[in-house]
């Protein structure tokens, strides 16, 4: 009987390098962080359908118009759009932007109940994937950016950029 080999080069250690394969981004909500100072984040499991689910392992939902807020002692993600899937039977298909439940654990949910109603702070959905195959959502915590902020924010970036491209031809130039 013939014994099977390592592929691992000896000396590395067992840990992979590359994410679990279960561990995807589904989607992002890229305006967030430009519209929002994030000063928290949250991951909060979601609560959904079989074919919602399948909709989002095909990579399908729209973070864009969504917002989360706290009802009673619950969390609600509200107008995320997870289209239906196609292969579902046609009496169980549901409004593809109907509200959705976020587990969180219950302090977690008093800390932002008293977050958003002292500071006036705002829940915004950063991020959707999955881990270990449960579909989880990024929740930030922030306050929304005025419109000089967001121009601060864009020169300081730009000026960043230039910086480094200064020492990149710098560099360049040495070699």
């Amino acid at each position: 009987m013939q014994r099977r080999q390592s592929r691992q080069p000896s000396g590395e250690t067992g840990q992979r390098s590359e994410p679990h394969r279960g561990d995807r981004t589904v989607a992002t909500n890229r305006r967030a962080r430009h519209d929002y100072a994030i000063e928290e984040t949250f991951e909060a499991g979601l609560v959904l359908t079989g074919a919602e689910v399948k909709s989002l392992r095909a990579g399908r939902a729209t973070l864009a118009d969504a917002y989360a807020r706290v009802v009673g002692e619950e969390v609600w993600v509200e107008n995320l759009h997870i289209p239906p899937y196609e292969m579902a039977s046609g009496p169980s298909r549901q409004s593809p932007t109907r509200p959705r439940k976020l587990l969180l654990h219950r302090d977690q949910i008093r800390r932002l109940i008293g977050k958003t109603a002292e500071r006036g702070l705002t829940l915004v959905p950063l991020k959707i994937y999955f881990t270990r195959g449960l579909a989880k959502m990024e929740l930030g915590l922030g306050k929304g950016k005025r419109k000089y902020e967001k121009r601060e924010a864009i020169a300081a970036r730009e000026h960043r950029r230039e910086i480094e491209r200064g020492f990149a031809a710098r560099n360049r130039g040495r070699s």
